[in-house]
Protein backbone atom coordinates (compact mmCIF):
# COMPACT_ATOMS: atom_id res chain seq x y z
CA UNK A 1 0.00 0.00 0.00
CA UNK A 2 1.08 3.67 -0.09
CA UNK A 3 3.93 4.57 2.23
CA UNK A 4 3.09 6.34 5.53
CA UNK A 5 3.59 10.09 5.55
CA UNK A 6 6.57 11.83 7.04
CA UNK A 7 6.44 14.91 9.23
CA UNK A 8 5.33 18.08 7.41
CA UNK A 9 7.88 20.84 6.80
CA UNK A 10 7.49 24.42 5.53
CA UNK A 11 6.66 24.62 1.84
CA UNK A 12 6.61 27.40 -0.79
CA UNK A 13 3.50 28.77 -2.43
CA UNK A 14 2.30 27.44 -5.77
CA UNK A 15 2.61 30.14 -8.44
CA UNK A 16 -0.74 31.85 -9.00
CA UNK A 17 -0.78 30.80 -12.65
CA UNK A 18 -1.35 27.18 -11.65
CA UNK A 19 -4.30 28.07 -9.44
CA UNK A 20 -6.30 29.88 -12.11
CA UNK A 21 -7.08 26.99 -14.43
CA UNK A 22 -10.87 26.87 -14.75
CA UNK A 23 -12.66 23.62 -14.11
CA UNK A 24 -13.98 22.54 -17.55
CA UNK A 25 -17.56 23.58 -18.16
CA UNK A 26 -20.21 20.91 -18.57
CA UNK A 27 -21.95 20.77 -21.90
CA UNK A 28 -24.34 18.67 -23.87
CA UNK A 29 -23.52 17.24 -27.26
CA UNK A 30 -25.11 16.11 -30.47
CA UNK A 31 -24.90 12.48 -31.61
CA UNK A 32 -26.23 12.16 -35.13
CA UNK A 33 -29.51 14.10 -35.23
CA UNK A 34 -30.41 13.68 -31.57
CA UNK A 35 -29.18 15.74 -28.65
CA UNK A 36 -28.46 13.64 -25.56
CA UNK A 37 -29.30 14.93 -22.12
CA UNK A 38 -26.15 15.86 -20.17
CA UNK A 39 -25.20 13.45 -17.40
CA UNK A 40 -23.27 14.57 -14.33
CA UNK A 41 -21.73 13.19 -11.16
CA UNK A 42 -24.24 12.01 -8.57
CA UNK A 43 -24.21 14.10 -5.37
CA UNK A 44 -22.43 12.71 -2.33
CA UNK A 45 -24.11 12.17 1.03
CA UNK A 46 -22.93 11.83 4.60
CA UNK A 47 -23.51 8.12 5.02
CA UNK A 48 -25.56 6.80 2.10
CA UNK A 49 -22.81 4.41 0.99
CA UNK A 50 -19.87 2.70 2.72
CA UNK A 51 -17.49 5.16 1.07
CA UNK A 52 -19.59 8.09 2.29
CA UNK A 53 -19.54 6.77 5.84
CA UNK A 54 -15.83 6.08 5.82
CA UNK A 55 -14.54 9.20 4.10
CA UNK A 56 -16.88 11.95 5.40
CA UNK A 57 -15.38 11.90 8.94
CA UNK A 58 -11.85 12.21 7.52
CA UNK A 59 -12.88 15.24 5.48
CA UNK A 60 -14.61 16.78 8.49
CA UNK A 61 -11.34 16.52 10.39
CA UNK A 62 -9.47 18.28 7.54
CA UNK A 63 -11.87 21.01 6.28
CA UNK A 64 -10.96 22.49 2.92
CA UNK A 65 -8.14 20.01 2.37
CA UNK A 66 -7.62 17.12 -0.03
CA UNK A 67 -6.05 13.88 1.09
CA UNK A 68 -3.44 12.43 -1.29
CA UNK A 69 -1.80 9.01 -1.08
CA UNK A 70 0.94 7.75 -3.39
CA UNK A 71 0.17 4.41 -5.05
CA UNK A 72 3.38 3.26 -6.71
CA UNK A 73 3.16 -0.54 -6.38
CA UNK A 74 1.50 -2.52 -9.12
CA UNK A 75 -0.62 -4.91 -7.05
CA UNK A 76 -1.76 -2.08 -4.79
CA UNK A 77 -2.89 -0.13 -7.86
CA UNK A 78 -5.08 -3.06 -8.89
CA UNK A 79 -6.36 -3.63 -5.35
CA UNK A 80 -7.43 0.00 -4.84
CA UNK A 81 -9.48 -0.09 -8.02
CA UNK A 82 -11.13 -3.40 -7.24
CA UNK A 83 -11.78 -2.55 -3.58
CA UNK A 84 -13.28 0.85 -4.37
CA UNK A 85 -15.58 -0.80 -6.93
CA UNK A 86 -16.70 -3.29 -4.28
CA UNK A 87 -17.30 -0.53 -1.73
CA UNK A 88 -19.12 1.74 -4.18
CA UNK A 89 -22.83 2.10 -3.53
CA UNK A 90 -23.75 4.93 -5.85
CA UNK A 91 -21.52 5.46 -8.90
CA UNK A 92 -18.38 4.49 -10.76
CA UNK A 93 -17.08 7.00 -13.32
CA UNK A 94 -14.06 5.76 -15.27
CA UNK A 95 -12.03 7.44 -18.01
CA UNK A 96 -9.15 5.64 -19.76
CA UNK A 97 -6.96 5.76 -22.82
CA UNK A 98 -6.39 1.97 -22.79
CA UNK A 99 -8.44 -0.83 -21.23
CA UNK A 100 -6.91 -4.13 -22.32
CA UNK A 101 -8.91 -7.30 -22.89
CA UNK A 102 -6.48 -9.36 -20.78
CA UNK A 103 -6.47 -10.94 -17.33
CA UNK A 104 -6.51 -7.83 -15.13
CA UNK A 105 -8.64 -5.93 -17.63
CA UNK A 106 -11.24 -8.69 -17.47
CA UNK A 107 -11.07 -8.90 -13.67
CA UNK A 108 -11.85 -5.20 -13.39
CA UNK A 109 -14.67 -5.47 -15.95
CA UNK A 110 -16.07 -8.18 -13.65
CA UNK A 111 -15.91 -5.73 -10.72
CA UNK A 112 -17.85 -3.15 -12.75
CA UNK A 113 -20.50 -5.67 -13.67
CA UNK A 114 -20.91 -6.83 -10.08
CA UNK A 115 -21.22 -3.22 -8.92
CA UNK A 116 -23.88 -2.57 -11.55
CA UNK A 117 -25.77 -5.64 -10.39
CA UNK A 118 -25.97 -3.98 -6.94
CA UNK A 119 -27.53 -0.88 -8.53
CA UNK A 120 -24.38 1.24 -8.90
CA UNK A 121 -24.47 3.56 -11.92
CA UNK A 122 -21.41 2.90 -14.09
CA UNK A 123 -20.18 5.33 -16.75
CA UNK A 124 -17.18 4.12 -18.75
CA UNK A 125 -15.46 6.49 -21.18
CA UNK A 126 -12.71 5.02 -23.37
CA UNK A 127 -10.56 6.46 -26.09
CA UNK A 128 -11.52 4.69 -29.30
CA UNK A 129 -8.00 4.17 -30.66
CA UNK A 130 -7.49 1.05 -28.54
CA UNK A 131 -11.08 0.30 -27.50
CA UNK A 132 -12.21 -0.43 -31.05
CA UNK A 133 -10.54 -3.84 -30.95
CA UNK A 134 -12.99 -4.98 -28.27
CA UNK A 135 -16.26 -3.52 -29.56
CA UNK A 136 -18.34 -6.60 -28.70
CA UNK A 137 -17.18 -6.52 -25.06
CA UNK A 138 -18.13 -2.88 -24.61
CA UNK A 139 -21.44 -3.37 -26.40
CA UNK A 140 -22.31 -6.33 -24.14
CA UNK A 141 -21.36 -4.34 -21.04
CA UNK A 142 -23.37 -1.36 -22.27
CA UNK A 143 -26.49 -3.54 -22.53
CA UNK A 144 -26.64 -3.72 -18.71
CA UNK A 145 -29.30 -1.21 -17.54
CA UNK A 146 -26.89 0.35 -15.02
CA UNK A 147 -23.91 0.69 -17.37
CA UNK A 148 -23.25 3.11 -20.19
CA UNK A 149 -20.13 2.98 -22.34
CA UNK A 150 -19.02 5.87 -24.54
CA UNK A 151 -16.08 6.08 -26.93
CA UNK A 152 -14.10 9.27 -27.35
CA UNK A 153 -13.33 10.52 -30.87
CA UNK A 154 -14.44 7.23 -32.46
CA UNK A 155 -13.89 6.04 -35.99
CA UNK A 156 -17.12 5.57 -37.91
CA UNK A 157 -15.77 2.52 -39.74
CA UNK A 158 -15.83 -0.25 -37.13
CA UNK A 159 -14.83 -3.20 -39.29
CA UNK A 160 -12.40 -3.80 -42.11
CA UNK A 161 -8.85 -2.49 -42.42
CA UNK A 162 -9.57 -0.89 -45.79
CA UNK A 163 -12.53 1.12 -44.52
CA UNK A 164 -10.70 2.22 -41.36
CA UNK A 165 -7.61 3.12 -43.38
CA UNK A 166 -9.67 5.23 -45.77
CA UNK A 167 -11.30 7.06 -42.85
CA UNK A 168 -7.89 7.67 -41.29
CA UNK A 169 -6.80 9.43 -44.47
CA UNK A 170 -9.94 11.56 -44.60
CA UNK A 171 -9.88 12.44 -40.89
CA UNK A 172 -6.14 12.43 -40.25
CA UNK A 173 -6.22 15.86 -38.60
CA UNK A 174 -8.66 14.76 -35.89
CA UNK A 175 -8.16 11.00 -35.52
CA UNK A 176 -4.56 11.56 -34.47
CA UNK A 177 -5.86 13.51 -31.45
CA UNK A 178 -6.61 11.16 -28.56
CA UNK A 179 -7.95 11.26 -25.01
CA UNK A 180 -4.96 10.20 -22.91
CA UNK A 181 -6.68 10.89 -19.55
CA UNK A 182 -6.78 8.29 -16.77
CA UNK A 183 -9.24 8.59 -13.88
CA UNK A 184 -11.13 6.15 -11.63
CA UNK A 185 -13.84 7.74 -9.44
CA UNK A 186 -15.93 5.83 -6.88
CA UNK A 187 -19.10 7.37 -5.38
CA UNK A 188 -17.66 10.85 -5.98
CA UNK A 189 -15.67 10.21 -2.80
CA UNK A 190 -12.44 8.59 -3.93
CA UNK A 191 -10.43 8.97 -7.13
CA UNK A 192 -7.30 7.48 -8.64
CA UNK A 193 -5.46 9.73 -11.12
CA UNK A 194 -2.08 9.09 -12.69
CA UNK A 195 -0.34 7.40 -15.56
CA UNK A 196 -1.71 3.86 -15.41
CA UNK A 197 -4.00 2.42 -18.03
CA UNK A 198 -5.92 -0.79 -17.34
CA UNK A 199 -4.13 -3.99 -18.32
CA UNK A 200 -1.60 -6.63 -17.34
CA UNK A 201 1.43 -4.48 -18.20
CA UNK A 202 0.34 -1.93 -15.56
CA UNK A 203 -0.40 -4.42 -12.76
CA UNK A 204 2.62 -6.77 -12.86
CA UNK A 205 0.70 -9.58 -14.54
CA UNK A 206 3.58 -10.71 -16.72
CA UNK A 207 3.62 -10.91 -20.48
CA UNK A 208 6.11 -9.24 -22.78
CA UNK A 209 6.15 -5.90 -20.95
CA UNK A 210 5.64 -4.37 -17.52
CA UNK A 211 5.44 -0.64 -16.87
CA UNK A 212 6.78 1.24 -13.87
CA UNK A 213 4.07 3.75 -13.00
CA UNK A 214 2.34 5.65 -10.21
CA UNK A 215 -1.07 7.03 -9.25
CA UNK A 216 -2.30 9.42 -6.61
CA UNK A 217 -5.32 8.34 -4.59
CA UNK A 218 -7.47 11.37 -3.82
CA UNK A 219 -10.06 12.31 -1.19
CA UNK A 220 -11.85 15.62 -0.72
CA UNK A 221 -12.14 18.62 -3.08
CA UNK A 222 -9.69 17.10 -5.58
CA UNK A 223 -12.23 14.31 -6.23
CA UNK A 224 -14.91 16.85 -7.14
CA UNK A 225 -12.49 18.45 -9.62
CA UNK A 226 -11.76 15.02 -11.12
CA UNK A 227 -15.50 14.46 -11.48
CA UNK A 228 -16.03 17.81 -13.19
CA UNK A 229 -13.31 16.92 -15.70
CA UNK A 230 -14.94 13.54 -16.32
CA UNK A 231 -18.33 15.17 -16.88
CA UNK A 232 -16.86 17.64 -19.38
CA UNK A 233 -15.45 14.79 -21.48
CA UNK A 234 -18.50 12.54 -21.03
CA UNK A 235 -20.84 15.29 -22.26
CA UNK A 236 -18.59 16.55 -25.04
CA UNK A 237 -19.41 16.22 -28.71
CA UNK A 238 -16.48 13.85 -29.15
CA UNK A 239 -17.92 11.20 -26.77
CA UNK A 240 -20.32 8.83 -28.56
CA UNK A 241 -22.45 6.07 -27.01
CA UNK A 242 -21.11 2.71 -28.11
CA UNK A 243 -24.67 1.55 -28.81
CA UNK A 244 -24.98 4.24 -31.51
CA UNK A 245 -21.78 3.20 -33.23
CA UNK A 246 -22.50 -0.52 -33.45
CA UNK A 247 -25.34 -2.89 -34.03
CA UNK A 248 -27.43 -3.57 -30.94
CA UNK A 249 -26.14 -6.17 -28.50
CA UNK A 250 -27.63 -9.61 -28.98
CA UNK A 251 -29.71 -11.08 -26.10
CA UNK A 252 -26.99 -13.60 -25.33
CA UNK A 253 -24.03 -11.19 -25.33
CA UNK A 254 -24.21 -10.14 -21.69
CA UNK A 255 -24.72 -13.71 -20.32
CA UNK A 256 -21.81 -14.86 -22.49
CA UNK A 257 -19.64 -12.06 -21.09
CA UNK A 258 -20.60 -13.04 -17.53
CA UNK A 259 -19.60 -16.63 -18.19
CA UNK A 260 -16.28 -15.61 -19.70
CA UNK A 261 -15.49 -13.30 -16.78
CA UNK A 262 -16.30 -16.06 -14.29
CA UNK A 263 -14.00 -18.40 -16.16
CA UNK A 264 -11.13 -15.90 -16.11
CA UNK A 265 -11.61 -15.28 -12.38
CA UNK A 266 -11.28 -19.03 -11.75
CA UNK A 267 -7.90 -19.24 -13.47
CA UNK A 268 -4.82 -19.85 -11.35
CA UNK A 269 -3.24 -16.64 -12.70
CA UNK A 270 -6.13 -14.60 -11.30
CA UNK A 271 -5.79 -15.81 -7.73
CA UNK A 272 -2.92 -13.54 -6.57
CA UNK A 273 -5.02 -10.51 -7.55
CA UNK A 274 -8.24 -11.73 -6.02
CA UNK A 275 -6.44 -12.82 -2.86
CA UNK A 276 -4.73 -9.44 -2.59
CA UNK A 277 -8.09 -7.69 -2.79
CA UNK A 278 -9.58 -10.04 -0.20
CA UNK A 279 -6.64 -9.60 2.18
CA UNK A 280 -6.03 -5.89 1.73
CA UNK A 281 -7.66 -4.06 4.61
CA UNK A 282 -6.57 -0.48 4.00
CA UNK A 283 -9.72 0.55 2.17
CA UNK A 284 -12.09 -1.64 4.19
CA UNK A 285 -10.63 -0.19 7.39
CA UNK A 286 -11.16 3.35 6.20
CA UNK A 287 -13.91 3.71 8.81
CA UNK A 288 -11.38 3.11 11.59
CA UNK A 289 -8.77 5.45 10.19
CA UNK A 290 -6.83 2.69 8.45
CA UNK A 291 -6.05 4.91 5.47
CA UNK A 292 -5.01 7.91 7.54
CA UNK A 293 -1.26 7.09 7.88
CA UNK A 294 -0.93 7.04 4.09
CA UNK A 295 -2.56 10.40 3.41
CA UNK A 296 -0.89 13.75 2.89
CA UNK A 297 -3.43 16.50 3.64
CA UNK A 298 -3.07 19.78 1.79
CA UNK A 299 -5.30 22.70 0.79
CA UNK A 300 -3.17 23.11 -2.34
CA UNK A 301 -4.13 20.20 -4.57
CA UNK A 302 -5.72 20.68 -7.97
CA UNK A 303 -6.73 18.17 -10.62
CA UNK A 304 -6.33 19.86 -13.99
CA UNK A 305 -6.92 18.72 -17.53
CA UNK A 306 -6.82 19.78 -21.12
CA UNK A 307 -10.39 20.58 -22.25
CA UNK A 308 -12.15 18.02 -24.45
CA UNK A 309 -12.21 20.66 -27.22
CA UNK A 310 -8.51 19.97 -27.71
CA UNK A 311 -9.56 17.04 -29.91
CA UNK A 312 -10.68 19.65 -32.42
CA UNK A 313 -7.63 21.86 -31.89
CA UNK A 314 -9.60 24.46 -29.93
CA UNK A 315 -9.33 25.93 -26.42
CA UNK A 316 -5.57 26.42 -26.63
CA UNK A 317 -5.52 28.97 -23.80
CA UNK A 318 -6.71 26.25 -21.41
CA UNK A 319 -4.34 23.52 -22.58
CA UNK A 320 -2.47 21.92 -19.72
CA UNK A 321 1.00 22.97 -20.87
CA UNK A 322 -0.01 26.60 -20.24
CA UNK A 323 -0.10 25.81 -16.53
CA UNK A 324 2.78 23.35 -16.41
CA UNK A 325 5.36 25.62 -18.01
CA UNK A 326 5.24 28.44 -15.41
CA UNK A 327 5.84 25.89 -12.66
CA UNK A 328 8.90 24.51 -14.44
CA UNK A 329 10.25 27.95 -15.32
CA UNK A 330 9.67 29.07 -11.74
CA UNK A 331 12.07 26.50 -10.24
CA UNK A 332 14.65 28.15 -8.00
CA UNK A 333 16.78 25.30 -6.66
CA UNK A 334 15.86 21.91 -8.10
CA UNK A 335 13.72 20.36 -10.81
CA UNK A 336 13.21 16.61 -11.23
CA UNK A 337 11.36 15.36 -14.31
CA UNK A 338 10.41 11.78 -15.12
CA UNK A 339 8.84 11.16 -18.53
CA UNK A 340 8.94 7.87 -20.47
CA UNK A 341 8.53 9.73 -23.76
CA UNK A 342 10.74 12.81 -23.60
CA UNK A 343 11.17 15.09 -26.64
CA UNK A 344 12.06 18.59 -25.38
CA UNK A 345 12.98 19.94 -28.80
CA UNK A 346 14.96 23.14 -29.24
CA UNK A 347 12.64 25.26 -27.07
CA UNK A 348 12.43 22.78 -24.19
CA UNK A 349 16.18 22.22 -24.26
CA UNK A 350 16.77 25.97 -24.13
CA UNK A 351 14.46 26.36 -21.12
CA UNK A 352 16.14 23.55 -19.18
CA UNK A 353 19.61 24.91 -19.99
CA UNK A 354 18.52 28.35 -18.80
CA UNK A 355 17.33 26.92 -15.50
CA UNK A 356 20.69 25.23 -15.00
CA UNK A 357 22.53 28.46 -15.82
CA UNK A 358 20.42 30.16 -13.12
CA UNK A 359 21.58 27.71 -10.49
CA UNK A 360 18.75 25.14 -10.70
CA UNK A 361 19.78 21.49 -10.50
CA UNK A 362 17.84 19.85 -13.34
CA UNK A 363 17.51 16.05 -13.47
CA UNK A 364 15.62 14.14 -16.17
CA UNK A 365 14.82 10.41 -16.19
CA UNK A 366 13.49 8.79 -19.35
CA UNK A 367 13.67 5.42 -21.09
CA UNK A 368 16.78 4.13 -22.80
CA UNK A 369 16.45 2.76 -26.31
CA UNK A 370 16.75 -0.74 -24.85
CA UNK A 371 13.84 -0.09 -22.46
CA UNK A 372 11.44 2.04 -24.50
CA UNK A 373 8.32 0.56 -26.07
CA UNK A 374 8.15 3.35 -28.70
CA UNK A 375 11.32 3.54 -30.79
CA UNK A 376 9.97 6.46 -32.82
CA UNK A 377 9.95 8.67 -29.73
CA UNK A 378 13.50 7.70 -28.83
CA UNK A 379 14.73 8.59 -32.31
CA UNK A 380 13.38 12.12 -31.89
CA UNK A 381 14.59 12.47 -28.28
CA UNK A 382 18.16 11.43 -29.13
CA UNK A 383 18.69 14.67 -31.07
CA UNK A 384 18.27 16.69 -27.87
CA UNK A 385 20.75 14.75 -25.73
CA UNK A 386 23.93 16.65 -26.66
CA UNK A 387 22.31 20.03 -26.07
CA UNK A 388 20.91 18.97 -22.70
CA UNK A 389 24.24 17.56 -21.54
CA UNK A 390 26.17 20.60 -22.74
CA UNK A 391 23.75 22.75 -20.74
CA UNK A 392 24.45 20.88 -17.50
CA UNK A 393 21.23 18.85 -17.31
CA UNK A 394 21.62 15.59 -15.37
CA UNK A 395 20.28 13.08 -17.86
CA UNK A 396 19.46 9.48 -16.92
CA UNK A 397 18.04 6.62 -19.00
CA UNK A 398 16.34 3.65 -17.43
CA UNK A 399 17.91 0.29 -18.17
CA UNK A 400 15.61 -2.50 -19.37
CA UNK A 401 14.25 -4.14 -16.26
CA UNK A 402 15.23 -7.64 -17.34
CA UNK A 403 18.85 -6.52 -17.11
CA UNK A 404 18.48 -6.35 -13.32
CA UNK A 405 15.90 -9.12 -12.84
CA UNK A 406 12.68 -7.17 -12.80
CA UNK A 407 10.03 -9.81 -12.18
CA UNK A 408 6.26 -9.86 -12.21
CA UNK A 409 4.00 -12.35 -10.49
CA UNK A 410 4.36 -14.71 -13.41
CA UNK A 411 8.03 -14.45 -14.32
CA UNK A 412 10.49 -11.94 -15.72
CA UNK A 413 9.27 -9.15 -17.95
CA UNK A 414 11.08 -6.68 -20.12
CA UNK A 415 9.72 -3.53 -18.59
CA UNK A 416 10.06 0.19 -18.99
CA UNK A 417 9.29 3.52 -17.43
CA UNK A 418 5.71 4.80 -17.68
CA UNK A 419 5.57 7.34 -14.82
CA UNK A 420 4.87 10.98 -15.72
CA UNK A 421 5.77 13.31 -12.87
CA UNK A 422 7.84 16.30 -11.86
CA UNK A 423 8.89 17.86 -8.57
CA UNK A 424 9.83 21.55 -8.30
CA UNK A 425 12.07 22.74 -5.45
CA UNK A 426 10.91 21.43 -2.07
CA UNK A 427 7.17 20.99 -2.31
CA UNK A 428 5.46 21.50 -5.67
CA UNK A 429 4.68 18.38 -7.67
CA UNK A 430 2.68 16.79 -10.46
CA UNK A 431 1.62 13.21 -11.18
CA UNK A 432 -0.51 12.47 -14.22
CA UNK A 433 -0.74 11.35 -17.82
CA UNK A 434 1.28 14.10 -19.54
CA UNK A 435 4.59 13.26 -21.20
CA UNK A 436 7.12 15.93 -22.14
CA UNK A 437 6.65 15.50 -25.86
CA UNK A 438 4.84 17.30 -28.71
CA UNK A 439 1.93 14.83 -28.70
CA UNK A 440 1.05 15.57 -25.07
CA UNK A 441 1.53 19.29 -25.58
CA UNK A 442 -0.50 19.77 -28.76
CA UNK A 443 -2.48 16.67 -29.74
CA UNK A 444 -3.64 14.42 -26.90
CA UNK A 445 -5.76 15.55 -23.99
CA UNK A 446 -3.90 15.07 -20.70
CA UNK A 447 -4.67 15.42 -17.00
CA UNK A 448 -2.96 15.17 -13.64
CA UNK A 449 -2.73 16.24 -10.02
CA UNK A 450 -0.82 19.38 -9.05
CA UNK A 451 -0.03 19.66 -5.36
CA UNK A 452 1.96 21.63 -2.81
CA UNK A 453 3.19 19.39 -0.01
CA UNK A 454 6.82 18.93 0.97
CA UNK A 455 6.39 15.49 2.51
CA UNK A 456 4.59 14.04 -0.52
CA UNK A 457 7.12 15.63 -2.86
CA UNK A 458 9.94 14.05 -0.89
CA UNK A 459 8.19 10.66 -0.96
CA UNK A 460 7.89 10.80 -4.77
CA UNK A 461 11.53 11.89 -5.03
CA UNK A 462 12.49 8.84 -2.96
CA UNK A 463 10.69 6.58 -5.43
CA UNK A 464 12.43 8.29 -8.35
CA UNK A 465 15.79 7.99 -6.58
CA UNK A 466 15.36 4.22 -6.60
CA UNK A 467 15.12 4.33 -10.40
CA UNK A 468 18.21 6.57 -10.66
CA UNK A 469 20.38 4.04 -8.81
CA UNK A 470 23.37 2.77 -10.84
CA UNK A 471 21.91 -0.71 -11.21
CA UNK A 472 18.69 0.60 -12.71
CA UNK A 473 19.67 3.60 -14.81
CA UNK A 474 22.59 4.85 -16.85
CA UNK A 475 23.77 8.43 -16.42
CA UNK A 476 24.71 10.11 -19.69
CA UNK A 477 27.75 12.32 -20.30
CA UNK A 478 29.54 13.96 -23.20
CA UNK A 479 33.07 12.78 -23.92
CA UNK A 480 34.86 14.41 -26.85
CA UNK A 481 31.52 15.59 -28.17
CA UNK A 482 29.97 12.11 -28.11
CA UNK A 483 27.25 10.80 -25.81
CA UNK A 484 28.39 8.00 -23.50
CA UNK A 485 26.60 6.01 -20.82
CA UNK A 486 28.06 5.47 -17.35
CA UNK A 487 27.50 1.97 -15.96
CA UNK A 488 28.34 1.82 -12.25
CA UNK A 489 26.28 -1.29 -11.48
CA UNK A 490 29.23 -3.58 -10.77
CA UNK A 491 31.01 -1.41 -8.27
CA UNK A 492 33.30 0.06 -10.92
CA UNK A 493 32.35 2.64 -13.52
CA UNK A 494 32.49 1.68 -17.20
CA UNK A 495 31.86 3.91 -20.19
CA UNK A 496 29.44 2.43 -22.70
CA UNK A 497 28.88 3.61 -26.25
CA UNK A 498 26.24 3.13 -28.92
CA UNK A 499 22.88 2.78 -27.11
CA UNK A 500 23.76 0.00 -24.62
CA UNK A 501 21.81 -3.27 -24.65
CA UNK A 502 19.81 -2.15 -27.69
CA UNK A 503 19.89 -4.52 -30.65
CA UNK A 504 21.07 -3.51 -34.10
CA UNK A 505 17.50 -3.28 -35.46
CA UNK A 506 16.45 -0.94 -32.66
CA UNK A 507 19.44 1.31 -33.26
CA UNK A 508 18.85 1.50 -37.00
CA UNK A 509 15.10 2.06 -36.64
CA UNK A 510 15.54 4.83 -34.04
CA UNK A 511 18.17 6.55 -36.21
CA UNK A 512 16.03 6.42 -39.35
CA UNK A 513 12.93 7.67 -37.57
CA UNK A 514 14.95 10.51 -36.09
CA UNK A 515 15.59 11.73 -39.63
CA UNK A 516 11.91 11.92 -40.56
CA UNK A 517 9.93 15.21 -40.24
CA UNK A 518 7.33 13.69 -37.91
CA UNK A 519 8.46 14.98 -34.52
CA UNK A 520 5.28 17.01 -34.02
CA UNK A 521 3.27 13.77 -34.10
CA UNK A 522 5.37 12.00 -31.44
Amino acid sequence: MPSPRSAPVPIPAIPASAARLPVPARCGYVSGMRTLKPSTMLPVAEDATPLDAGIAPLLAAHPGQSGLALVDRDLDAFAWRALSARQAGRSLDLQYYIWQDDLTGRLLVRELLQAADRGVRVRLLLDDLNASRFDRTWLALDSHPQIEVRLFNPARAREGLLQRGFEMMLRAATLTRRMHNKAWIADGRLALVGGRNIGDAYFAAGGDAAFRDMDLLLLGPAVAETGAIFDSFWNSRAAKPVARLLRRARPGDLPALRAELASRAAEARAQPYLERVAADSSLRDIYDGGIEPFLYWTPDARVLSDPPQKVAGRGEDAWLIRFVQPLLDGARHRLDIVSPYFIPGEEGTRRLRTLNQNGVQVTVLTNSLAATDVMAVHGAYAESRPGLLEGGVNLFELRPYDSFTRTSLFGSSSASLHTKAFIVDDGIGFVGSMNFDPRSVSLNSEMGVFFRDAALAERIRAVLAEELAPGKSWQLQLRDGRVVWLDASGGTTRLLEGEPEAGLWRRIAAWLIGLLPIHSQL
